[in-house]
């Protein structure tokens, strides 16, 4: 009875080795797509290592009954480690935090005055700053904090928001997974709300993975310019889902 047992822990372990050998690549291909939207401190090695912890977990959690393919459910675990690890060592100050949290509130507010999605000058007028101001605002904004979709379920900034594969991991009872449900077909209707351009830039970065210089030859606009698009697109969504997640 041992030795069927270590037999099988050896196919297991064999099993999960496998996984980890064949989808390393997929650990450096998320890596340099992270890359492209961080500070130029962040070390390519720092989120390969960070990465490969992720595709380590996945491949000794991964359960083919639960529907998804291995490299999804890894895919998953390999950027939530990665931002992860960057957030352990965030270099914003608590102010680019806060102002963050005000830019989402600003267009909140205006968006609820008028109905439809707010401009840059108008959330420029309704913080009392210039659009440069705004502009800057928003530049920063981009460096504070890694966007991921299941970050806007986190009111506060400084704290760790559960991957998808994490919460499906640890929903205690169906309701929590029906929250799970409802909050993703709110996010689905709230970017098919976005301004067009807001939309073009974030399925161009999640579903086709350019990053922002690829966007940016695509809009014809400067890679500064789509970082502040993307940004802004997260802080929209963000400010439409606060009654969700109150």
């Amino acid at each position: 009875m041992r030795s069927g047992t270590v037999n099988a822990y050896k196919v297991e372990r064999e099993s999960a080795d496998a996984l980890v050998t064949r989808y390393a690549p997929l650990v450096k291909r998320i890596a340099h797509h992270l890359l492209g939207r961080l500070p130029g401190s962040v070390q390519l090695d720092d989120l390969v290592q960070a990465g490969m912890i992720g595709l380590l977990e996945a491949a000794r959690k991964y359960d083919a009954g639960r529907g998804a393919s291995f490299e999804t459910y890894a895919g998953i675990r390999i950027r939530g480690a990665m931002l992860d690890e960057m957030r352990r060592g965030d270099w914003a100050p608590r102010s680019v935090h806060r102002n963050a949290r005000l830019l989402s509130a600003a267009i909140r507010e205006v968006e609820k005055r008028k109905g439809a999605a707010a401009t840059d000058h108008e959330i420029a007028g309704e913080m009392g700053v210039t659009l440069d101001q705004y502009h800057d605002m928003l530049r920063d904004a981009a460096g504070c904090r890694l966007f991921s979709f299941e970050d806007l379920t986190d009111e506060d900034d400084e704290g760790r928001s559960e991957s998808t594969a994490d919460y499906a991991e640890s929903a205690p009872n169906p309701f929590d997974r029906l929250q799970g449900e409802d909050f993703r077909a709110r996010l689905g209707e709230a970017i098919a709300a976005l301004p067009e351009r807001e939309r073009l830039v974030l399925s161009l970065y999640y579903d086709d993975e350019l990053n922002l210089k690829e966007i940016g030859s695509v809009l014809g606009v400067t890679e500064s310019r789509v970082s502040q698009i993307h940004t802004q697109a997260a802080l929209r969504l963000r400010s439409r889902l606060a009654e969700w997640r109150g």
